[in-house]
């Protein structure tokens, strides 16, 4: 099999944090470097590619530079009512700042809300007004979109189109073989993440991402059997999440 692995980062911190949706910088600098060997070549595997979703402003402070010493180039998927209104996410001129440095910019809805939850109007909102406000911010397209909690089912789905966007981003664990799909799989990554392992997920013979699927179709059986509500406060006891974190993918 060939292709692209995108992967899904949240948050930056030079200390780490027992909540598992955030990175040492030292750790994920390691990771890029990895990366920028694999994008090159230095592998048989799949690709690596790189996404970030929230906005959180450790994106510009430490994955940036970071980013620009290993040549990597990165999707960071903004929350946008959460832009220069939320203490701890980028302000505008961040956000134009990353796109200045040529990384890649897309909308991750307006307040977060899972998008499944939504009516016609809220999905209006969540999609189309997050959408134009970024442009406005940007001067450029955006036209790519990340499922809050990776939620999504085939109303969303078409709401997505609706409003403008030519490619969705999930959580699903699952390589990209077209550069052009509609449905793009991600891999979240958690601190500690172990370099011999990301390679092993890179390589398809290896059966570890295969494995990871199966394990996240059974997760998706017991949002279903919770619900999101529960669902969500286990995956906070779980995950160790810290006050005012989002609900995870």
């Amino acid at each position: 099999m060939t292709g692209r692995l995108h992967f899904l980062y949240h948050e930056l911190r030079a200390e780490g944090s027992e909540y598992a949706y955030v990175m040492k910088t030292a750790e994920f600098a390691r990771q890029m470097e990895l990366f920028q060997r694999l994008q090159q070549g230095g592998g048989a595997g799949l690709v690596p590619e790189v996404t970030f979703d929230d906005g959180d402003v450790s994106n510009y402070e430490q994955a940036l530079p970071v980013l620009q010493q290993t040549g990597v180039t990165a999707r960071f998927f903004i929350t946008v009512g959460w832009t220069a209104q939320r203490a701890g996410y980028m302000s505008s001129e961040q956000l134009r700042g990353l796109q200045a440095a040529g990384q890649k910019i897309g909308a991750h809805g307006w307040t977060h809300t899972l998008l499944t939850h939504c009516d016609a109007a809220q999905l209006k909102a969540e999609l189309l007004d997050a959408r134009l406000k970024l442009e406005d911010e940007l001067g450029t397209a955006v036209t790519t979109m990340s499922l809050p909690g990776g939620r999504y089912n085939q109303r969303v789905l078409e709401a997505c189109r609706e409003h403008g966007y030519t490619q969705v981003f999930t959580s699903v664990p699952q390589a990209s073989t077209a550069a052009d799909a509609w449905l793009v799989g991600r891999l979240n990554l958690v601190g500690g993440t172990d370099l011999a392992w990301l390679e092993k997920v890179l390589d398809p013979a290896s059966g570890v991402l295969a494995a990871l699927e199966r394990k996240d179709k059974i997760k998706g059986m017991a949002k279903s059997v919770l619900g999101d509500t529960l669902y969500a406060k286990v995956w906070s006891i779980v995950n160790r999440s810290e006050p005012e974190a989002g609900a995870g993918a």
